[in-house]
């Protein structure tokens, strides 16, 4: 429902009774207070965790001028804060959306294809090949094939023997730190 404000709350800020008013990009909004019910519950608690996180993320981006430089263009773009999109961001964990082995052989040089996004870019790729045990063959960082393309590209530098199952798994982490992970067995 729209409301047109009388002349005197369009410049109101603050508390009256059980309404606040602010202002949120140039507009005067009215909603009521929010209730405090007591303690909060585990997530509650969770989560306000996450978004003081979330906040020291995006007072660190404000205070560095290159990844500063970065999100204002987005910002921009996007019509909303600086700060805003920082704390969306962390949020917003990358997505790991392939790990192809198709042309991994268990040969040194062979390629190990990983497909991963985010909503402001993937900062790295990690890849590691372990055992059935789990224990370590090999491991290091894709390299992505075009900057932003979102297609990574780890080579293989340890010989497979033959009969030996492994686990391959790709670890996507963005510029706040959050990180998704895909995993596949291959058997050579």
């Amino acid at each position: 429902m729209k409301v047109k404000l009388n002349p005197m709350f369009e410049e109101a800020r603050g508390q009256l009774g059980d309404l606040v008013f602010r202002e949120i990009r140039g507009n005067t909004v009215a909603s009521r207070k929010p209730s405090n019910n007591g303690e909060p519950t585990v997530d509650q608690a969770a989560h306000r965790e996450r978004f003081k996180q979330a906040a020291a993320y995006g007072k660190s981006v404000m205070a560095n001028a290159d990844t500063r430089a970065l999100y204002e263009t987005v910002a921009k773009n996007k019509d909303i804060p600086v700060f805003a999109l920082t704390i969306a961001d962390f949020f917003n964990a990358p997505i790991v959306d392939n790990l192809d082995l198709s042309m991994y052989n268990g040969q040194v040089g062979n390629p190990i294809m990983v497909i991963a996004r985010d909503d402001f870019g993937v900062a790295s790729v990690q890849v590691s090949i372990t055992d059935e045990q789990l224990a370590p063959i090999e491991s290091g960082n894709a390299v992505e094939t075009a900057a932003g393309s979102g297609h990574w590209v780890y080579t293989a530098t340890t010989a497979i023997p033959a009969d030996t199952n492994v686990l391959v798994k790709a670890v996507a982490t963005d510029r706040p730190g959050g990180s998704a992970v895909k995993s596949q067995t291959k058997n050579f």
